[in-house]
């Protein structure tokens, strides 16, 4: 099943089928038993037609986020581990991220308020004071307030990697600014936990030519979904539930960097595809 986040109701489609739901948006997917419970109350729900449903999403489509924060785990794929060692070679702390990569506790840090989340379609940032940007693809879980993996829904983890390079201190600036991450199009709940086949791609164009293009499978992670969203809630309650994402193994080469106007296009088998552009915070 997907749920689509509208300005008013909820758009729900599952066996080529859409229904409209008029629910609040954080106390339907806090539920417990989401996918159970939707698959209950389908009967009950006026079906629109295709023509109608792909109006309603194309016209009001918001980003699957109401009240919840959005964290981030680091260092979960080798890719990202070498990556991370390489960009943070010259501050000498190429060390941490290997220990990181090896150690039993993740790297988890906080991501993004809800006013800082852009959707499907939206614009997502690059800092004026960075030299080096990149988007990070992530699969990312929707966690109910008991800590239950509810959903997924597509992630971009926009970073900064100049800015962490420099310090490994500096990572909140690198990664925590305005529309630095972006979420959608939709919060994908199945009846059982994606498969660890399930593929990720990432796209880049500029100027109508791709210049970017990877993709990777999920099982390459070296943790498991539970076991970061266990160590997320050990110590915090989200009232709302939460979004993480899980970490990115598509990295572009190091001599690349974003650029005003970029188109990345994120897919996820399942789910979807999140398309952002690249643009500057206005002054």
């Amino acid at each position: 099943m997907k749920l689509y986040k509208l300005s008013a109701g909820i758009v729900l489609q599952h066996n080529y089928a859409s229904y409209l739901l008029q629910y609040e948006w954080d106390s339907l997917i806090n539920r417990e038993g989401l996918y159970p419970y939707l698959s209950e109350i389908i009967p009950e729900l006026p079906i629109l037609s295709e023509e109608m449903a792909t109006a309603h999403i194309n016209e009001s489509l918001q980003p699957p986020i109401g009240r919840q924060e959005v964290w981030a785990a680091g260092v979960t794929y080798l890719r990202s581990r070498q990556a991370r060692m390489e960009e943070s070679a010259d501050s000498g702390a190429a060390d941490l991220y290997d220990k990181v990569y090896a150690a039993e506790r993740p790297e988890l840090f906080f991501k993004a308020t809800p006013h800082r989340v852009a959707g499907h379609n939206q614009q997502v940032y690059i800092r004026r004071d960075s030299s080096w940007n990149v988007p990070e693809p992530e699969m990312t879980l929707f966690i109910n307030s008991k800590g239950n993996i509810q959903g997924y829904t597509i992630g971009n983890d926009m970073s900064s990697r100049s800015i962490e390079g420099e310090n490994a201190l500096y990572l909140p600036q690198a990664k925590i600014y305005e529309q630095s991450a972006a979420i959608g199009p939709c919060l994908y709940v199945p009846g059982e936990p994606v498969s660890a086949d399930t593929v990720i791609k990432m796209s880049i164009s500029r100027d109508d030519s791709e210049i970017y293009r990877d993709e990777t499978s999920i099982n390459r992670m070296k943790r498991s979904f539970t076991e970061l969203a266990g160590y997320l809630y050990r110590e915090c309650d989200f009232p709302d539930g939460s979004f993480l994402m899980t970490g990115t193994c598509l990295v572009p080469p190091n001599d690349f960097t974003l650029q005003q106007g970029d188109i990345i296009s994120i897919d996820i088998g399942g789910i979807g595809t999140l398309v952002n552009t690249v643009s500057f915070k206005p002054l």
